[in-house]
């Protein structure tokens, strides 16, 4: 999307700090201090003593740098672990409003900033771990760099509401991921591709995800994810009635094993019904009710 703006290093610390978990920036705070603190608080030589002036200098100044530092690095953590608390909470909005709108207007007036955090907790829900680049900048536009079973995928999000993204977009994906050996890409719109831009992504593990497709792996996301929460809770009772498999029940496509009804017990989908294969946790697929 846009380019990204040359930054100082105090606020590369703050937007790596914001990347992270919240609590890794409080646990990072408390360290920092206690370690400068520690130099601040320290005894240094005054008094010139012949050969040993260097030694007096570099003892004065990291004394000196730790007084400031022990308040200043603390400071920076802390501000970057309540981003990145609030930018988890924002995220996690965008995808219960977008995943709950099925008319797609939602997803085509978010902001491009906006639209880049959605596609990326939408991956995370995927069990993909997600780095924000920013793009634009020297990675060849790339937006977001992904990791899962040790393979990376890089992914362009492309936030346009009334043009078709064209082939050329693909391409210059497709030579960013040959240039990283990148295992596959991602190109995300929220609009359409053209003709072209589908051919060429064809056999070169690029899959192409526009507006309709997006919501529906949002939907699809959330749906495991309230699976696997209910995997996580004790047991039921022998004497409850497990669901029974009707011949009214479809059957998921990628295993053709029968589906059973089930009800998300957890998360922003909780209270709904919704399709889950049988052979479950072997297979994993959802479908929607109805």
């Amino acid at each position: 999307m846009a380019r990204r703006k040359k930054t100082s290093p105090i606020e590369d610390l703050f937007e790596i700090t914001a990347a992270l978990p919240w609590w890794v920036g409080i646990i990072l705070a408390i360290i920092a201090y206690v370690v400068l603190h520690r130099y601040a608080i320290a005894d240094v030589q005054t008094s010139a003593v012949p050969g040993q002036i260097g030694q007096m200098v570099v003892g004065q100044v990291t004394k000196m740098l730790a007084g400031y530092g022990q308040y200043v690095f603390p400071f920076l953590f802390i501000a970057g672990a309540i981003a990145s608390f609030f930018g988890r909470r924002k995220r996690e909005e965008l995808v219960r409003i977008v995943g709950n709108e099925s008319s797609g207007n939602a997803l085509r007036t978010l902001s491009w900033q906006n639209f880049e955090l959605l596609v990326g907790e939408s991956f995370r829900l995927k069990g993909y771990s997600v780095v924000e680049t920013g793009g634009g900048g020297a990675d060849g536009g790339i937006d977001l760099v992904l990791k899962k079973g040790g393979e990376v995928f890089l992914v362009q999000c492309k936030q346009w509401r009334a043009f078709k993204v064209s082939v050329n977009i693909v391409r210059e994906l497709f030579g960013v991921m040959a240039a990283q050996g990148a295992t596959g890409g991602f190109v995300v719109t929220s609009g359409i591709f053209t003709a072209d831009a589908k051919s060429f992504a064809k056999g070169r593990n690029i899959e192409l995800i526009d507006g309709s497709e997006l919501t529906w792996m949002i939907d699809n996301a959330k749906a495991a994810r309230s699976i696997r929460a209910q995997t996580e809770t004790p047991p039921v009772p022998a004497f409850v009635t497990k669901p029974d498999i009707t011949a009214t029940s479809p059957s998921y496509p990628n295993c053709g094993g029968a589906m059973v009804k089930r009800t998300a017990k957890q998360g922003a989908n909780a209270g709904g019904t919704f399709w889950g294969c049988a052979a479950f946790p072997k297979c994993r697929g959802v479908r929607n009710f109805g």
